[in-house]
This record gives C-alpha cells, structure tokens and sequence, in this order.
C-alpha cells in the first residue's frame, strides 16, 4: 500500500459501517422496534475490533472483500456484549458512546432480546453474507473462532468471573485469567479469523498475529481501568468510577497505577515485537498499536 494505514482508516470504517448496513434489517421491518433497538446499539463506537481484522488481513495480503463478514461480525457480537454489559442485571450502566443505554433507551426487556439477535446476526453474517469472498472451509472456520471467543470459553465466560468475583480481592493472576477471557478473547479472535481468511499464511506468521492479539487484548483491559480512574464520563462516553463502586478488583488496584502503566507498556511493546516477522508490511497492525495505546475513550 502506498498510503498510510492512518490514511486508509476512514475508509474501512465507512466500509464496515456499509457491509453492517447491508446486514441489519431495516428499522420499519418486522418487528420495527427490536430493528430499530438493534441499529441504534450498533451505531458509533471506535470500530477498533474491525479494524484489526482489516489490518491483519493487509499484512497477509487480503482484499477487503475478504475480510467484511468477519469484520462485521466481530462488531455485531461487540455490540450485543455491551448491550448486555449494560443491563441492571450485569454493570448496571445507563450511559454509553456518550447516550442512552439501550435498555435506558428503549427497555430492559427489547436490551435483552437486541443482544440476542445481534449475536445470531453475526454468526448469519459469517455464513452467508453473498458479497464476501469466502470459500465455506474459511467461513465454517470463521464461524468456529469466533464462538469460541464469544462463548463461556471467551467472552461470556469472562463476564461470568467477573460478576462472580465482586467483593473479592483477586491476585494478578486470577485478574488476567478473567481479562484474558472478558477483553481479550474477542480481540484475540480479530487476529484469528483474518488468517482464516488467508488460505496461504505459514505457521509463523499465524503464531505472529496471535501473540500480537494476545498482548493487545491486555493491555487494551489494563487501559480500561487506568482510564476509569484518571478520564471522565464525557471523555470516555460511558460512566467511570462503577469497578470501584461494584467492589471489583482492577489493574490498578492490584498492582498500583505506576505498575499498571508499566504492565501495559509491555504488553504493547510484546505485542509491536511479534510482528517483526512480517517486516515492513507490519505497518497497518502497528499504526493500531499506537492508536490504541494513545487513546483517551
């Protein structure tokens, strides 16, 4: 590529923001206000895990028509988990991307049955969205990670320790084995479906992307925390100070805020060295690195 991966930023996120379009029924179809509910979960956000995947794939190699199923449907099983995140039930939010929760929006019930047909949208994306060039091995594998990532051995899982673990004090370990499964599962899976993708990536550069997606996934957590403490509401929009509030242990509260930002500087230096194998064409993934350890929200 010749322009900057910053450059070409802009315009995945209009792409990603098309092939979601396409995808999600349109608000005055049956039943028009789940439609309605559903689009107005998915609008805005950073768009960060599609754009590791379009990333990943052009350090492979890819087109971007190989790469809109997954994209899409990462940010369909993103948007559904912070609709749920949000319920009284699980964080209790009632701000997020700088408005009305869903379940604050519409209702508890409509957030609950939004989540659920986000997550089945996605996996519908994923298997039979026409417009992707995917060969049915690459979709069924496609399929297969990104359940797993979003599942009780991922996401879900996660989000089940995490609730389980209010009031206790957990150590540094029990912490990331929580985070590793709550945060970076999902990311990790970005990774993980653009070399599914990419019938020709060696070994190598497979065990690269993962390793990238392992320490982003982290240390993209340990930011959440640090910025809970040190950002406000209308920065971040969505509300700070609630892991404090709810009795949750955090990066900083384990280890103390020097350490947490040390903690994540590592991981985002591991992650920039896993990708020396690719050399100069790493440029796309490591423009991201950068984005996401400077982000303010």
């Amino acid at each position: 590529m010749s322009t900057p991966f910053s450059d070409r930023a802009p315009a995945y996120r209009d792409r990603l923001g098309a092939v979601v379009e396409r995808c999600l029924p349109a608000d005055d179809h049956y039943p028009a206000r789940l439609h309605a509910a559903m689009r107005y979960s998915v609008d805005g956000g950073k768009r960060l895990r599609a754009l590791l995947v379009y990333a990943a794939g052009e350090v492979l190699g890819l087109p971007p028509e190989a790469l809109d199923a997954p994209a899409a449907a990462v940010e369909l099983i993103h948007a559904y988990s912070l609709v749920h995140d949000d319920l009284p039930a699980m964080d209790d939010d009632d701000l997020r991307r700088g408005r009305a929760t869903t379940h604050i929006a519409y209702d508890e019930a409509t957030a609950i049955l939004v989540g659920d047909a986000l997550q089945a949208l996605a996996f519908e994306v994923l298997a039979a969205d026409s417009a992707t060039a995917a060969a049915p091995t690459q979709r069924l594998r496609m399929v297969a990670l990104l359940a797993e990532a979003a599942g009780s051995r991922g996401m879900v899982g996660g989000q089940a320790v995490d609730l389980e673990s209010e009031g206790l004090d957990l150590n540094l370990a029990e912490l990331e084995a929580l985070h590793i499964h709550k945060t970076g599962a999902l990311i990790r899976a970005c990774l993980r479906m653009a070399c599914a993708a990419a019938s020709a990536a060696s070994p190598d550069q497979i065990d690269a992307l993962d390793r990238y997606g392992k320490c982003i996934g982290l240390a993209f957590q340990i930011q959440d925390d640090i910025l809970d403490i040190e950002s406000n509401a209308a920065t971040l929009g969505k509300s700070i100070g609630k892991d404090e509030a709810q009795g949750k242990s955090t990066y900083p509260s384990v280890m103390g805020l020097p350490a947490a930002r040390e903690r994540a500087e590592s991981l985002f230096s591991q992650a920039r060295a896993a990708l020396e194998v690719f050399g100069a064409a790493a440029a796309p993934l490591l423009f991201l690195a950068d984005l996401i350890q400077g982000r303010d929200h």
